[in-house]
């Protein structure tokens, strides 16, 4: 069955997937959905028996359906490689009566790489068979992983370049470290004064400036996005949901068709919706819990039914996680809407407007799939020092608000159902926030002594991407305000 790509604001003509991919963005400013979620065409038991990549592509060939599977099996394997360091690719432990599943053992230690080792391939792809000549300019805002990951992706890929903008202030040492000594001759990257969604709505206003893209054109320029309004950042992290299942499956931890919860920190809602249109494909999911920090808007709105960004945007050790307009709500809010384009596209104006949206009633009753908290800072902290002093695992800043609301939700409800915890980055990224937890004496340390620290305590070995980066040469140093940049990214290109 093929799959098309509708806009979430209009009812213009559906495109096909590698299409969708292209543009990134839909040209209305709306993001693609599928024309209708596919169901799975095999069983448990069979999905139990495959690797991470077979897993994967029985996922994505349902969604990406205009890619051949010779086209679909390049892309796979040549994302899901050695650059991870584990065969598994996405891992599974058992700790503390949950299950992690390890999204970070990629090139950059983070869940981002799941879907951007893949996204290169499935856009250059994607390019030659819409017969694209110009130059794709990935333009991406990042509050954290986003960035490094898609640079990693995309670096040195002939036919593209990359701009990545994030918040000058607004990402840990390690990760900012990451960023400003990427290599590539395509790769660029720009500190903005300002927090994420500064950077984020600029470029969705970029993405929507017509006089902009048609300059570029004629310079044989093309935009598109590596964030995860990107449908192909989307359909490559439902697979690693389905992989988890499969494994608790084959390891004997569940029987087939028993239900599982998943706990997913979220910032830009991509994540955890890719485990709820894994739960609308069959995958037996029960609760989606949905993990926010102290910026606590989606908490707030799963609470009321009422999406309001007009709050103070507070800066936490779990950066990736500092948002107040999760984008990707926006393809939930236009499923809860029944696929009113026009009904979807009224709130996201209001939101833009005042600030803020209201859902019906009966889009309440459609969320009943989901369960919202969130974790304070000192929350946070005696999570992640609990585990550890429990079970001497050692989780990062983001997996430990999910490890802290998932507590606070088993304590709620009394519900003991199996439960999948997303873990989306190593302890090693945010190496200074994770040690006050665990071990706040050594507080003096600096950044890679705190790093040496941190593998004499947990066993566990300091990772490629961190000793990559510990003596390397920074290679970019920009700053510009943020409605600076769409200047900035005329100068990169020459424009």
């Amino acid at each position: 069955m093929e799959i098309l790509y509708k806009s979430t604001r209009s009812n213009n003509q559906p495109v096909t997937a590698s299409r969708a991919i292209l543009q990134g963005l839909s040209e209305d400013g709306g993001l693609f959905v599928p024309t209708t979620i596919p169901r799975f065409d095999v069983s448990v038991d069979q999905l139990a028996h495959m690797s991470y990549q077979e897993v994967a592509y029985e996922v994505m060939k349902l969604f990406l359906t205009d890619f051949t599977e010779e086209e679909l099996k390049h892309c796979i394997n040549s994302a899901y490689d050695e650059k991870f360091d584990t065969k598994e690719i996405a891992p599974l432990v058992k700790k503390d009566g949950a299950y992690y599943l390890e999204l970070f053992h990629g090139a950059t230690i983070a869940f981002k790489d799941m879907a951007l080792s893949i996204l290169p391939h499935l856009m250059t792809t994607a390019a030659r068979k819409n017969n694209v000549k110009n130059e794709i300019v990935i333009l991406t805002a990042t509050s954290g992983d986003t960035g490094k990951a898609a640079m990693a992706g995309f670096a040195d890929v002939p036919g593209t370049k990359i701009i990545v903008f994030y918040p000058k202030d607004g990402v840990s040492p390690i990760q900012e470290k990451q960023m400003v000594t990427q290599k590539g001759d395509n790769t660029y990257v720009v500190a903005i004064r300002g927090n994420f969604d500064d950077a984020q709505n600029m470029v969705k206003k970029i993405f929507n400036d017509k006089e902009m893209a048609e300059e570029l054109a004629g310079a044989g320029f093309q935009f598109s996005s590596a964030n995860s309004i990107n449908i192909g950042r989307l359909v490559p992290q439902i697979a690693y949901y389905v992989y988890a299942y499969a494994t608790m499956c084959r390891t004997g931890q569940i029987e087939e068709c028993e239900k599982i919860n998943v706990v997913v920190p979220t910032g830009n809602f991509g994540n955890i919706l890719a485990a709820y249109y894994a739960k609308n494909m069959g995958l037996p999911i029960e609760k989606l819990i949905c993990a926010s920090n102290d910026n606590k808007v989606l908490y707030d709105f799963f609470q009321t039914g009422e999406y309001n960004r007009n709050r103070d945007f507070i800066l936490t050790t779990s950066p990736s996680m500092d948002i107040l307009i999760s984008s990707n709500l926006e393809r939930l809010i236009y499923r809860l809407a029944g696929g009113d384009a026009m009904k979807n596209k009224e709130m996201m104006e209001e939101l833009v407007k005042d600030g803020k949206y209201e859902i019906t009633e009966e889009m309440r009753q459609a969320l009943a799939d989901f369960y919202g908290n969130y974790a304070s800072e000192e929350e946070n902290r005696a999570e992640i020092r609990r585990v550890y002093k429990d079970t001497g695992y050692v989780m990062d800043t983001h997996t430990g608000v999910a490890s802290a609301v998932y507590q606070k939700y088993v304590e709620q409800t009394g519900d003991t159902t199996k439960t999948v915890i997303a873990s989306t980055a190593s302890p090693y990224k945010f190496t200074r926030s994770v040690m006050d937890a665990v071990a706040p004496e050594y507080d003096a340390l600096s950044d890679f002594e705190q790093v040496d620290k941190l593998c004499e305590l947990s066993g566990v070995a300091v990772p490629r991407a961190i000793e990559d980066i510990r003596n390397a040469k920074v290679l970019h140093d920009t700053v510009v305000d943020a409605d600076k940049m769409p200047e900035a990214v005329k100068n990169i290109l020459g424009i």
